[in-house]
This record gives structure tokens, C-alpha cells and sequence, in this order.
């Protein structure tokens, strides 16, 4: 009985964040690069605040891992690629052209 009752009082072992300490750059590199091969584009133009909640909820070990891959992320984010323009195609910058003179008959 008395081996029972220290085994229930000993200090249970806490947890360990394998995360911690860790930069950005290696939190994605560990974690992300399994399917992501670049960070570039991952954030889609959400807030670190929103996309912070996501990685925690699903990625990240902790709040703290989860908010600087997520700062890391929004840091690196680029718009996506716009298309190459077609050779001939109106740009929908160009300056209006004057009209044609009127020909007469």
C-alpha cells in the first residue's frame, strides 16, 4: 500500500516542447517541408493573429511555436503570381487612343 501511494504522489513528468527554442525558419523546416517546399504563399494574405490560432489548433505544439510560425509566415508571404500577359492583348493600363479622323466621301 505504501509503494502505491508514492508512486501516485511522485511528480508526474511534464511535458516537453520540442519546439522551444527553435526559430522560425526551423519550425518550418521540421514541421512543414513534408509538403510544403516553400513558405512563400502559405499565409494567402491572412493576419498572424488568425493564422497563428489555425497552426495551434492543428500544426503547432504550442501557442508560442504556433504565433512565430505564423509571424514567420506572414513575413515571407508574396501575392501569387499574376499571368504572363498574351502577346496583343490590351493592357488595362494603356492610355485611350484619339479616335480615327472622319473620312470624307
Amino acid at each position: 500500500m505504501t509503494a502505491a501511494a508514492i508512486v501516485l504522489t511522485a511528480p508526474l513528468a511534464s511535458a516537453q516542447n520540442l519546439d522551444a527554442g527553435k526559430s522560425p525558419e526551423k519550425l518550418f523546416a521540421d514541421g512543414c517541408t513534408a509538403c510544403h517546399r516553400s513558405p512563400q504563399g502559405l499565409a494567402k494574405g491572412r493576419y498572424s493573429l488568425t493564422l497563428s490560432w489555425f497552426l495551434q489548433d492543428h500544426y503547432s505544439a504550442s501557442s508560442d511555436s504556433a504565433k512565430a510560425l505564423a509571424a514567420y509566415l506572414v513575413s515571407v508571404d508574396t501575392p501569387a503570381p499574376s499571368a504572363p500577359a498574351k502577346p496583343g492583348a490590351k493592357s488595362a493600363r494603356s492610355k485611350p487612343r484619339p479616335p480615327k479622323p472622319a473620312q470624307s466621301q
